[in-house]
């Protein structure tokens, strides 16, 4: 434990004097994986170099997650949650459809609305995926203590591929018992072990009920995205009908379908760009807060393992001095799990206040991003509407 403590204190020490500073500043989709270009800043001395860049695969970002959360020298922390794997297959069918315009199925129009469809998509979920791989290192980098692990620094400078593979079938059905077991584990331990703290027994209650509104509010938020790109589809539909109907009019209703059908492809590109930046400044901010809640709610479940190891080795302390045998090892045993559980509580303590500070500064910018992207967008709405209404006037 001294060494622990020492280790701490020299990371709080020079961390006003020296910075780590990471960011994605580029990123590769192909089939099977993707690869995301990891740039770091740092005048850290365990660094070789000041100023640097590597490649990284999802996995990597994943093995870095599980080596950190299953470390026991951090068990007082909240582990930042890993990144959730990308998901392209909504964009990828949608460029299968494409692929079905060389069969005559699609009119050259429809085909040139899928294409900028299929680039607005994809770029709105290529965002986001980088958003949360870089958020997870920017998590990890401004720890006073996670942002020494030696396994971040060999991720962050290590320039050659550090093959790490993806989890086998065996080996996934092993996390998912390990999981249930888990689960199991803690409603056993939250039902037969009594906190003996009112600050974790208060936190404990506010996290079950904070991580079920965020749930219910994520819900809402997917709903109401999912909504606003049904409304873009239907624009999308009416464009197409309006613009083949003008196609057929052979007096001056043409030049007026025409423009109406403009103005609905119009509506269509505000309406996509409206619920892409809902999704990632609402619905995506939700459920990083929930993996975060999540992560919370594990580091008050590895402090109440370890208060049921300290009262265990008080009764067995107890029994041994009644017994008047192996006094000193239990005396040990005892002091070892006290020194664990008091360090772990402290630790633990500091990390759920941080954590609602930070939460409050994520939730504050993420919601004025996204109230400024509103108000644009509402603005562009209205100003394509009076230049279409100027303009049909014109033409009477």
């Amino acid at each position: 434990m001294g060494t622990a403590q020492e280790s701490t204190t020299e990371t709080v020490d020079i961390s006003s004097d020296t910075f780590l500073t990471v960011e994605i500043s580029d990123a590769l989709s192909e089939k099977d994986k993707s690869k995301f270009t990891v740039h770091t800043k740092t005048n850290m001395p365990d660094y070789l170099k000041g100023d640097f860049a590597v490649t990284r695969l999802h996995e990597d970002f994943t093995w870095l997650h599980d080596d950190i959360r299953d470390n026991p020298a951090y068990a007082g922390y909240i582990i930042p949650p890993a990144p959730p794997k990308p998901d392209f297959d909504a964009s990828r069918e949608k460029l299968h459809k494409l692929g079905e315009a060389e069969s005559g199925q699609l009119t050259k129009e429809e085909f040139n609305k899928m294409k900028q469809e299929l680039e607005a998509e994809y770029l709105a979920t290529f965002k986001k995926t980088v958003a949360q791989h870089e958020v997870f290192l920017t998590r990890l980098a401004n720890h006073p203590v996670l942002r020494t692990d030696r396994n971040l620094r060999v991720f962050l400078e290590y320039d050659q591929d550090l093959n790490v593979r993806g989890k086998n079938k065996k080996e996934k059905l092993v996390d998912m018992f390990s999981s249930f077991q888990k689960t199991g584990d803690e409603i056993l331990l939250n039902n037969t072990q009594k906190d003996i703290d009112d600050f974790f027994e208060s936190e404990k209650s506010f996290l079950l009920t904070y991580h079920q509104q965020l749930k219910d509010a994520c819900q809402k938020s997917d709903k109401m995205c999912a909504t606003h790109k049904e409304m873009s589809d239907n624009y999308r539909k009416l464009s197409s009908g309006l613009l083949e109907l003008a196609t057929l009019e052979n007096t001056n209703l043409a030049d007026f379908l025409s423009k109406l059908s403009e103005t609905f492809e119009k509506m269509r590109r505000i309406e996509a760009r409206v619920a892409n930046d809902e999704d990632l400044k609402l619905s995506d901010c939700l459920r990083y807060h929930m993996r975060d809640t999540a992560a919370a709610k594990d580091l008050l479940f590895r402090r109440l393992k370890s208060l049921s190891s300290y009262e265990k080795a008080n009764k067995e302390l107890d029994l041994a001095r009644a017994r008047n045998k192996d006094v000193a090892i239990a005396e040990n045993r005892q002091q070892e799990a006290c020194n664990t559980f008091e360090s772990m509580s402290g630790k633990a303590k500091d990390e759920l206040k941080l954590q609602r500070e930070l939460r409050v500064k994520h939730f504050q910018k993420s919601l004025v991003e996204l109230a400024e992207l509103e108000a644009k967008h509402a603005a562009a709405h209205a100003q394509m509407l009076r230049q279409t209404i100027a303009s049909i006037r014109q033409a009477l």
